[in-house]
């Protein structure tokens, strides 16, 4: 199925590397910020364990990484990029990274959430799905449902100011599997390679353009895509529900400009 057309008011990313989302959903984030949607990225760790060179610390890796990821950022139109700053290869789906992810939901209010999809194990013959990307995929979907959405989950952090709030969608990357949804990316790609790009401490002199043309080309096969992207979906809030409750915070926010 495509989804040519849905552009959502606003999109929460949330990985567990820098790069993660260059390699996996950049195409449909670019896509989305280029139609006007607000797009948030949340980065779990900042790839400190992602630097093969014993010279190089995991500080200073850090340093290096948040730096790539900013500037894949601002190619991207990114409207912000937040670092939890957990500790790369390390990631436990623990209740104290769940409840970090439900105050970045509950601040950010995103329409949808993009994350790795926890199921995938065996991701290629030639690939074991990283356990970062599979703790952060659980993380993610236990924060979206149902505790963002429970006002008596977390309460500490309605007390910051940040109510309870219940995301309409989720898109989960499939890592080559089959999806629900293939978004068409042909008028994007050529900003994810150049985000993707700026990750310069991951390719040694290897330039990514033809592997991701590649396996975006082979996603887009028989569907009228040139070049496209998967998605497992979740849909949470159905049409009628979000509008109702678009229309109920639009009144209260008229409310209080005295409208």
């Amino acid at each position: 199925m495509s989804d040519s057309v849905y552009i959502p008011e606003s999109a929460m990313a949330i990985v567990a590397h820098p790069d993660d989302i260059e390699f996996g959903s950049a195409g449909t984030l670019i896509r989305w910020a280029n139609a006007g949607c607000r797009v948030s990225y949340v980065l779990v760790t900042s790839g400190d364990g992602g630097i093969a060179d014993p010279r190089i610390s995991r500080a200073k890796a850090m340093e290096i990484r948040e730096a790539e990821q900013r500037a894949a950022c601002q190619l991207a139109g990114t409207a912000e990029v937040v670092f939890l700053r957990e500790t790369d290869g390390m990631v436990v789906n623990t209740l104290e990274l769940r409840r970090r992810l439900v105050r970045e939901l509950r601040r950010f209010r995103p329409e949808v959430v993009l994350t790795m999809d926890p199921t995938v194990v065996w991701a290629r013959d030639n690939y074991i799905n990283h356990p970062d990307h599979r703790a952060v995929g659980m993380a993610t979907l236990d924060a979206v449902f149902p505790a963002s959405g429970q006002p008596h989950v977390f309460q500490d952090i309605e007390m910051e100011g940040y109510s309870a709030f219940k995301p309409r969608k989720v898109y989960a990357v499939t890592f080559g599997a089959p999806g629900d949804i293939s978004v068409n990316i042909s008028s994007s790609i050529d900003q994810k390679i150049a985000a993707l790009r700026c990750h310069k401490s991951q390719f040694n002199g290897w330039d990514p353009e033809p592997r991701v043309r590649e396996w975006a080309r082979a996603a887009g096969a028989g569907k009228e895509m040139d070049y496209a992207e998967v998605f497992r979906v979740v849909t949470l809030e159905d049409d009628e529900t979000w509008a109702k409750w678009k229309g109920e915070v639009m009144g209260r926010y008229q409310v209080d400009l005295g409208i």
